[in-house]
C-alpha cells in the first residue's frame, strides 16, 4: 500500500556549475538529504514529490509510483551523468509489516562526481524553484548529549544470542543477525547536518546518508547499478581494532583465517550471489574475500558484480536483495522467525535499503548501518542501532562488544 500525492507533471533542469565546496555544507538544516562518499555524490533539500509505503510490497509500489512520475516529468539534463536529471532520495523499512518507507524528490538536487558538479532543479507547473545555492548557517554541535545505558537490555541481548546459537547448534538455522538499540537524547532538537559533517570527516570512505530522518555513515553497498553493471559490497566478519597498530596488523592477517567469521562471510556472499543471479546474465564471485580497514573495525569484504538483464532497475534489485544474510540470516525464513521470536527490537529502517534512485533506473541503495534515527515527534531524540552475525560457536559478550565497536562512529559524531 502507498499514501502520496496526486502525481504532478514535474519540470526538472540539470545545468553544470563550479566547484560549490563540500557538498554537505551546502544543506539547510530542515530535511536534509545526502548520500555522498569522500567528496562525490549527492545532497538535496526541499520536497517536489514524496511517497510514503507500507507492507511487503513496498518496492513494487515504490517503483510503479516512480515510473509513473518519471513518465511524466520534462528533463532538460545536458550532463547525463550518474545523479543527474530526476532523481528520488529513498529509505526502506527492514520490516515492511512494522515501519513505513519512502520516496522523495528534492526541490533541489547539487552533485558531484569525476570532476562535474551540478544543480538540479525541480518544479510543478508554474511554481520555479531557485537554483541559486544559498548560503547555509554553520551546522551547530548537539547540546547535552547523552546515552542512555541499561545493562539489563545488555543482559538480554546477551540471552538472546545464546539463544540464537543454541538453535543454530539444534541445526535450525546456519546464521541469524540479531541487533540492539542504545537511545540518545540531547537538550535541544539535534541539528543532524553535525554528525554528517563528523561521519564524513572521520569514515570519508563510507557513504554517509540522510534520508527522511535516518542518518550515518554505511561501509556497505547493497547495489550500485549502473549501464546494467550491478556491484554489491558484502562485509560479514567483523574484527574490532585494539589500538595498537602492530598488533591490528596482525589480527587482520589472521582474519581471513577465522572459521568463525570465513563462515559468516560465506553465508552472506552466498545469499547477494544467488539473489543477483535470478536478475542477471553472467555473476562474478571473488574467490576468497579482502580485509576492508575502517578508524573503528575491520571487515571481511567481497565485491560481487554481475551483467543484468535488460530492463532491471535498481530498485528491483533492491528488492531481491533484501534481506541478505549480511543483516538477517540463512536460511532467511528460518533467521528471520528466529530474530522475531528472540531480538524484541523495531529496526525501523535500520539494515534496510538507503540511497537513490535516478529516471533511468540505476542508482545506488546501501544498507543502512552504523546509523541512528531522528524522533519526528522529538528531534532532541536518537535511536542508534548496531548488530552482528551469529554462528555457531558465537560467545554473547564477545557479540555485545561487536555491537559496541560498531556504534563508536555514530556516538562520536553525535558528541562532536
Amino acid at each position: 500500500m502507498l499514501t502520496a500525492p496526486d502525481l504532478t507533471a514535474l519540470t526538472v533542469s540539470t545545468v553544470r556549475v563550479g566547484d560549490p565546496g563540500p557538498l554537505l555544507a551546502l544543506l539547510p538544516e530542515q530535511g536534509p538529504l545526502a548520500w555522498v562518499s569522500d567528496g562525490e555524490g549527492l545532497v538535496g533539500w526541499g520536497c517536489a514529490a514524496r511517497v510514503e509505503l507500507i507492507g511487503r510490497s513496498r518496492f513494487a509500489d515504490a517503483q510503479a509510483w516512480w515510473q509513473a512520475l518519471v513518465a511524466r516529468a520534462e528533463v532538460s539534463d545536458a550532463l547525463r551523468l550518474p545523479g543527474t536529471g530526476l532523481v528520488a532520495f529513498g529509505s526502506f523499512a527492514f520490516d515492511a509489516d512494522v515501519t513505513s518507507s519512502a520516496l522523495v524528490v528534492p526541490e533541489v538536487v547539487v552533485g558531484h562526481r569525476d570532476g562535474a558538479w551540478w544543480v538540479t532543479t525541480v518544479s510543478a507547473p508554474g511554481e520555479p524553484v531557485s537554483g541559486r545555492l544559498p548560503k547555509r548557517d554553520p551546522a551547530r554541535p548537539p547540546v547535552g548529549m547523552r546515552f542512555i545505558e541499561d545493562a539489563a537490555a545488555d543482559a538480554a541481548h546477551c540471552a538472546s544470542v545464546a539463544d540464537a546459537v543454541a538453535r543454530i547448534e539444534a541445526g535450525e538455522l546456519a546464521k541469524v543477525v540479531l541487533a540492539r538499540e542504545v537511545h540518545a537524547h540531547a537538550d535541544e532538537p539535534v541539528d543532524v547536518r553535525w554528525p554528517l559533517e563528523q561521519l564524513t570527516r572521520d569514515y570519508p570512505v563510507c557513504w554517509t546518508f540522510s534520508v527522511d530522518g535516518l542518518i550515518g555513515a554505511t561501509p556497505e553497498v547493497l547495489v550500485r547499478l549502473r549501464d546494467g553493471l550491478a556491484t554489491s559490497r558484502v562485509l560479514a566478519g567483523t574484527l574490532r581494532r585494539s589500538g595498537d597498530s602492530n598488533e591490528d596488523l596482525r589480527r587482520g592477517q589472521d582474519l581471513p583465517r577465522s572459521i568463525k567469521d570465513v563462515e559468516e562471510h560465506g553465508y552472506a556472499v552466498r545469499s547477494v550471489a544467488d539473489s543477483l543471479g535470478r536478475h542477471s546474465s553472467s555473476i562474478e564471485v571473488p574467490a576468497a574475500p579482502f580485509v576492508l580497514e575502517l578508524p573503528n573495525v575491520m571487515h571481511l569484504a567481497s565485491d560481487v558484480s554481475a551483467v543484468v538483464l535488460p530492463g532491471t532497475t535498481s530498485l528491483a534489485l533492491a528488492a531481491a536483495l533484501h534481506p541478505s544474510a549480511a543483516v538477517c540470516g540463512t536460511p532467511t525464513g528460518a533467521a528471520w522467525g528466529v530474530i522475531s521470536e528472540v531480538e524484541r527490537l523495531d529496526r525501523a529502517r535500520y539494515a534496510g535499503p538507503v540511497g537513490w534512485t535516478g529516471a533511468d533506473g540505476d542508482g545506488e541503495w546501501g544498507i543502512a548501518l552504523r546509523c541512528a534515527e531522528v524522533d519526528a515527534a522529538d528531534p532532541a531524540h536518537l535511536r542508534l542501532f548496531a548488530g552482528g552475525g551469529i554462528v555457531a560457536g558465537s560467545k554473547p559478550r564477545d557479540e555485545l562488544a561487536e555491537t559496541v565497536s560498531k556504534m563508536v562512529p555514530m556516538r562520536t559524531a553525535l558528541l562532536g
